[in-house]
């Protein structure tokens, strides 16, 4: 690590609307929270001070049921705190014309030396608070705008006063991770001592560092401008260019106050210099943290034949010692832990030495989880004529998102029908612990969004750190990380524009000719091969696609 002075000198604190830390702590729904999380374990390992802020979502996000319709249903869930530290310190804030109490509690991570980084919780839920409010850290991602505005108060304002309370008084940048935290810039400028409004803006944007993460227009947080008088009378309006259409864009927020902004692909960046013209976005690509991601069965390998990779995820380009055959052993073993824990939990009765395809995701409209069934009697065909295929399927769909649950039934629905001629399993309650053991044991990763809607996407990142190949549509991190039979494979060609026509039958006849005359061909027929496109998966993805090289790229180019 270049700069280790420099470093230490730099303090971080990380605004997330969600971090995710273990199975145990239901503060997450998907890949924003894997992604801070992975990002604080990563500080923790560089040993780079960094506090991550984010709410304490007491709740959680929901726990999903498939009924016998094949049908998700959401249950509120309250996860274990006694990993959580509950702390004395409260600090106040205003909601309108109420004053709040909010209150912290605290979560280590403890890197590889023993370097700590504390994650703080706000907590709501406090002795004196109007039950109106006392609530407002409890479900994540309600669809009340009221709600949400009212959270992002507490994520940025409330967070600001808590770390300064904590006696974190030399903060060299506050990291936004996306606009659900913009508040805290707002809290910045307020309390700025500058005697000029545009020395106030430049001293904020010294402090911040921005990170926008999808390319969706409704991804993007959007308040009425009555809405923010209504909970924020201080909020600055009066700002030339932060307001558009009497609207409050909070990644736009974001964007304005920042010194450093970036999005979290190559792609990602030329899109989202589209979306917000006029301003200078960079592109540091997402990654997964290793140690988390990469299973038991390869750990214990990776220690064996390539020992400092617990130290420096760039050291797994050194795969390459490891014999194909030991590849091959641990991933079997890999493979067969995900077979009987679907048996266990579904009663289906899956092949070890079946091709196994997995896809694990939300489910929403782009990311079009039924494409593989598209033209289901052509994939049948292929599954009876060319090498047997199964499937494991797993995701939940936003309680609101209406088209990801259907997404969800349908599954259910094809599986049923056609269970006497092929095996495909729904496996409930995605979360930490079972992506774990699905994305180590499948044998192709499949990604399957409408491009270019995928800022990034990682669940492939995690599949590489345990030899398993990626099979996705040319978007997000997949344009950079596409080693053609090397790392995976394509569906479709690369595209920068948003084109519907024919779009899904044109791409599932790409998924279908590609599993037919590369992917299975390959698997059945050229062992050798197939385990050397694990090897390189390894060598080439995992060794790149990490949260240590992320933050190495975040030091030196927005932390320095």
């Amino acid at each position: 690590m270049t700069n280790i002075k420099k470093k230490e000198d730099i303090k971080i604190a990380y605004f997330s609307m969600e971090i995710a830390l273990e199975s145990a702590i239901k503060t997450y729904s998907g890949g924003l929270g894997i992604l801070a999380g992975d990002t604080l374990k990563s500080a923790a390992d560089l040993r780079l001070p960094m506090v991550g802020l984010t709410l304490l979502n007491d709740q959680g996000y929901f726990k999903q049921k498939i009924n016998k319709k094949g049908e998700q249903e959401e249950l509120l869930v309250n996860y274990d705190f006694s990993k959580l530290k509950k702390l004395k310190n409260k600090v106040e804030i205003k909601i309108g014309k109420d004053r709040i109490n909010i209150g912290v509690w605290q979560y280590d991570i403890i890197g590889n030396c023993g370097f700590k980084v504390p994650v703080y919780f706000l907590d709501a839920k406090i002795k004196g608070n109007n039950p109106k409010y006392s609530n407002l850290t409890g479900q994540l991602y309600r669809a009340d705008k009221d709600y949400r505005l009212m959270q992002e108060i507490i994520l940025g304002r409330a967070g600001v006063k808590i770390v300064q309370s904590l006696g974190h008084k030399n903060i060299k940048k506050f990291h936004i991770n996306e606009g659900h935290g913009s508040l805290a810039m707002i809290e910045i400028f307020n309390n700025s001592k500058k005697k000029n409004i545009s020395e106030k803006i430049e001293e904020v944007r010294e402090k911040c560092v921005f990170t926008t993460h999808t390319p969706i227009q409704a991804g993007h947080d959007v308040f009425s401008v009555d809405l923010m008088e209504k909970y924020q009378p201080d909020f600055p309006f009066n700002l030339p260019k932060l307001i558009t259409n009497n609207e409050v864009n909070m990644t736009q927020v974001g964007l304005y106050f920042s010194s450093y902004v970036n999005g979290v692909a190559l792609s990602h960046r030329d899109l989202s210099s589209k979306m917000f013209p006029g301003y200078p976005i960079h592109a540091i690509t997402n990654g997964v943290h290793s140690q988390t991601w990469t299973s038991d069965e390869f750990k214990e390998i990776f220690d064996k034949y390539i020992p400092n990779w617990r130290n420096s995820s760039l050291s797994l380009r050194n795969a390459f010692n490891i014999p194909l055959t030991v590849i091959w052993q641990t991933h079997q073993k890999a493979k067969k832990r995900l077979i009987d824990y679907v048996y266990e939990k579904n009663k289906i009765k899956l092949d070890l030495n079946t091709f196994t395809i997995g896809f694990a995701r939300r489910f929403t409209g782009y990311k079009r989880s039924i494409l593989l069934f598209h033209d289901i009697k052509k994939l049948l065909e292929i599954h009876k004529k060319v090498g047997a295929i199964q499937i494991i399927y797993a995701g939940k769909a936003h309680p609101n998102d209406d088209d990801g649950k259907m997404m969800i039934k349908n599954i259910n629905e094809i599986k049923e029908k056609y269970k006497k001629e092929i095996k495909i399993v729904f496996l409930e309650g995605y979360e930490m612990d079972l992506a774990k053991l699905m994305v180590a044991g499948v044998d192709v990763w499949l990604n399957t969004p409408l491009p270019p809607n995928e800022a990034s996407g990682t669940s492939g990142m995690k599949a590489a750190h345990n030899g398993v190949p990626h099979f996705s549509t040319l978007d997000g991190w997949w344009i950079e990380g596409l080693v053609n039979r090397k790392t995976g494979w394509a569906i479709g060609d690369r595209r920068s524009e948003l084109v519907l026509k024919d779009l899904n039958k044109k791409d599932a006849e790409s998924l279908y000719e590609k599993l037919e005359k590369k992917i299975l061909p390959r698997y059945y027929n050229m062992p050798q091969n197939w385990r050397e496109t694990m090897r390189y998966t390894i060598a080439i993805n995992a060794s790149f696609f990490n949260t240590e090289r992320m933050l190495q790229q975040y030091i030196q180019e927005a932390y320095l």
